[in-house]
């Protein structure tokens, strides 16, 4: 087992973690040849040991944030506790930029809107009505500019399009709602906390950016509910209100459910009166109408009702419209 620890954070340290944090390409190469850290990450299952959420709990711990010799030190310290916390939580990736990558198909939709997202954490990516989007192009220039209705945000979602640029607009939305297994409440201290332990040293823009949405969010929280979407799904979309288009998103939690409970939730979702907005890795699943050929795709898919509107990164940082595949191909 110990050479699929090592093998993962090499991974990490050489294909995921360059250009977003060098304190993780140093730690996870680091783990990468180190028996003693190695020992200890073998008492977690695969998912609880992704060095995204072991170094994340790490920091919660309090972790020292430089070389990889402190934090060393300190995990071989606090292996007990280290363990037993990333056993009992979750890589949750709260971006709101991803909205700059699902504005397409929401743009779509004709509102009002009722906005339920799956897997959720905090509830940052559903007030797409109260951030302002900074579309450019590949130049670097601005090609579309979009507010609130009462003005510019404190949140930008800058994000670059290449090749043609659909029609877009601020969604309005009048209800909003998630579920997540342990939603995290961004007026709790403790809570705040552990969202910005998740933000990876170095992603200063990122930093700056969730702290905005996070007083956002706060001022007017959405409703959260604890527990697993496939089980609570009915419950929470029974609490839409009447006279709004129930959207449901799904940015990102399909790839942590195993593909059984993956390709359950996703026919609950079809058989709802409801509208199906997600941003999946291309070769997911196999629910795209029509089908696609992942390989076309150099990132995520973003699909309205299975039809797949653009190619994007997963994170929303670029997006590219396909009219060749979307709800205007010929």
């Amino acid at each position: 087992m110990t050479d699929a620890v090592a093998e993962r954070y090499d991974r990490f340290a050489r294909a995921e973690a360059p250009g977003r944090s060098d304190v993780y390409v140093e730690w996870a190469t680091g783990v990468a040849t180190d028996a003693a850290v190695q020992g200890v990450l073998e008492r977690l299952t695969p998912q609880q040991r992704q060095p995204p959420l072991v170094f994340a709990v790490s920091r919660l711990l309090g972790a020292p944030v430089g070389g990889y010799r402190p934090w060393r030190d300190f995990v071989l310290a606090h292996a007990d506790e280290l363990v037993t916390e990333c056993a009992r939580r979750g890589v949750q990736i709260n971006e709101p930029l991803r909205l700059a990558a699902l504005l397409p198909a929401l743009s779509l939709i004709e509102g009002p809107i009722a906005l339920l997202e799956l897997g959720a954490a905090a509830g940052l990516c559903l007030y797409p009505d109260r951030y302002s989007f900074r579309i450019d192009g590949a130049d670097g220039r601005a090609r579309r500019l979009l507010d609130p209705s009462d003005g510019p945000s404190a949140v930008r979602l800058r994000s670059a399009v290449s090749g043609g640029l659909p029609e877009l607009r601020v969604p309005e939305v009048t209800w909003r709602a998630g579920i997540d297994l342990d939603p995290i409440d961004v007026r709790s201290p403790a809570d705040r906390t552990w969202l910005e332990s998740l933000i990876w040293p170095g992603e200063h823009e990122r930093s700056e950016r969730i702290a905005a949405a996070m007083a956002i969010v706060a001022a007017d929280p959405p409703m959260l509910r604890s527990g697993d979407a496939v089980e609570q799904l009915e419950a929470v979309v029974a609490q839409a209100p009447a006279g709004a288009k129930l959207v449901i998103t799904t940015p990102g939690v399909l790839v942590y459910l195993p593909r059984p409970r993956r390709l359950e939730l996703i026919e609950r979702i079809r058989a709802l009166d409801a509208h199906w907005v997600t941003i999946d890795p291309p070769a997911l699943h196999d629910a795209w109408r029509p089908a696609i050929d992942p390989a076309a795709f150099r990132g995520f898919a973003v699909a309205l009702d299975a039809r797949v509107v653009a190619d994007a990164d997963p994170l929303g940082r670029w997006w590219e419209w396909h009219p060749g595949i979307g709800p205007d191909a010929a």
